[in-house]
């Protein structure tokens, strides 16, 4: 048997962490089994589906590299099927019409809250053969009244949901178009689904879709359902927890990659091992594994993961996107200097490419004026001469690389009898405005000759101004 597993969102938005876990743990189990991982869309929901949301969902997989083999398959594409399905239940006697109003269905829920018991529709129309005139029904399908469903959550474990429990659901609106449960068990069975892997809120759908399937004659598929994602404050994630949707995360400076090692730790290890390259994920990961109880998302820890994927990556991997960083920020990419240099200037230093990406602005940007706390400690009369001295060594250097720069700011302070710091700092605050900058012979170097020494004579006139002040 091969291995089938299947990604199902609804395109009503953008893709989210949790859609995105849920994806890749069923495209990790796709992948541990030599199997196939379909993608298929369910966008049944004409009135919140849109275009842009499905777009929003394929940028989402394309970006976290999550491939598939199959799709992506669009229900609305399946109508057809779907009510060719409704009348073959309708005629086996499996399904049948209800003229029941809304009014009816809420007054029978009512009645039995009213009376403790489980609101459920009442199976009023069961038996009726004869139509309502005037009344355009719904389609129900006849739930057994008797026995128990069974199934082995390949998570949970074996979960038994009582018939008498589950109550005769529509599959078909008034209008005729088909309900969630009754294509997503058509497309299960019609994609020979082996595997169904998704969120715990479908736990009650389950056993609903499995006599609907045992109606059908279709071979049930495995289920695993996966805990919720909560966010740091024990609620469900939601927007008011920060970035929630993949692209979100592409924009504020993270790696795939290492979203992707964050999402597959939130409910699943192995040992005490928290990275994993994508081989790895594929080599050690069992649904079996997953936990049941839900995983709190934390942010800091996703900080902390990506760091380390920055750290240990090729710079060459880092420029593309952090050129698109840069970008966002109005920075020429192109008259500024090597992006590579800068990568690796700043890998140790950046926790998100979007940090880096601000860190490297003095590269692009002149400041607009000096870090008034940093300007006032280091640019003192003290620091006069060994800016100048500084300056005109680097106005005569002929090689502006890394190694000479690093030997003149060394000599200044030696020839000055002055410890380093008081010469560092002074041109670290010249340079780029503030007191942090990268290493200065890396921060000169990136930022060339001309607007090393631009920067250096402004630091100068500043000091110069202040000794003004000061006299006067």
């Amino acid at each position: 048997m091969t291995v089938r597993t299947r990604f199902a969102p609804s395109p009503t938005g953008y893709l989210h962490v949790g859609g995105a876990r849920t994806a890749l743990f069923s495209w990790l189990y796709a992948k541990k089994t030599n199997g196939q991982f379909i993608l298929r869309i369910e966008d049944t929901d004409r009135a919140r589906s849109t275009e842009e949301s499905v777009q929003a969902i394929f940028d989402g997989m394309a970006w976290l590299d999550l491939t598939h083999d199959e799709g992506p398959f669009f229900q609305t594409d399946q109508f057809p099927r779907y009510l060719d399905v409704i009348q073959q239940l309708l005629k086996q006697g499996d399904a049948y019409y209800c003229y029941c109003s809304a009014e009816e269905v809420e007054a029978m829920r009512e009645e039995q809250r009213a009376n403790k018991q489980k609101p459920r529709y009442n199976g009023k129309c069961r038996h009726r053969t004869e139509p309502v005139e005037g009344v355009t029904p719904v389609v129900r399908f006849k739930n057994p009244e008797q026995g128990e469903v069974v199934f082995d959550d390949l998570v949970r474990g074996e979960i038994s949901i009582a018939n008498q429990e589950l109550d005769d659901l529509i599959i078909a609106r008034s209008d005729g178009t088909p309900t969630y449960n009754l294509t997503v068990v058509v497309d299960d069975l019609d994609m020979n689904m082996t595997h169904v892997i998704r969120g715990d809120d479908h736990i009650n759908n389950t056993p609903r879709q499995i006599n609907i399937m045992k109606a059908l004659g279709g071979n049930i598929p495995r289920f695993a359902h996966v805990p919720m994602i909560l966010g740091d404050d024990g609620a469900r994630l939601s927007k008011r927890h920060g970035a929630v949707s993949v692209m979100q995360y592409r924009d504020e400076g993270f790696l795939p990659e290492a979203l992707l090692n964050y999402l597959v730790r939130l409910g699943w290890s192995h040992g005490d091992k928290e990275l994993f390259s994508r081989d790895e994920m594929i080599e050690l990961f069992d649904i079996k594994d997953v936990n049941r109880t839900a995983s709190a998302f934390n942010t800091e820890k996703l900080l902390w993961i990506n760091q380390q994927y920055i750290i240990n990556s090729d710079p060459q991997r880092l420029v593309e996107p952090l050129a698109e960083q840069l970008k966002a920020l109005d920075c020429d990419v192109e008259k500024g200097p090597s992006l590579i240099e800068i990568v690796k200037t700043q890998q140790e230093r950046s926790k998100t490419l979007k940090e880096m990406a601000e860190k490297s602005l003095m590269f692009y940007k002149e400041y607009d004026e000096f870090d008034e706390k940093a300007a006032k400690k280091n640019l003192k009369e003290a620091s006069l001469e060994p800016l100048e001295m500084m300056r005109d060594k680097f106005k005569a250097l002929d090689e502006w690389s890394k190694e000479p720069l690093h030997q003149i700011i060394l000599g200044t302070a030696e020839a000055l009898e002055l410890k380093l710091g008081k010469v560092a700092q002074p041109l670290r605050v010249a340079l780029s405005g503030t007191s942090v900058s990268p290493a200065l012979d890396a921060t000169l170097f990136l930022l060339g000759k001309e607007l090393s020494i631009k920067n250096i004579n402004r630091g100068i006139d500043y000091i110069k101004n202040r000794i003004l002040q000061q006299e006067s």
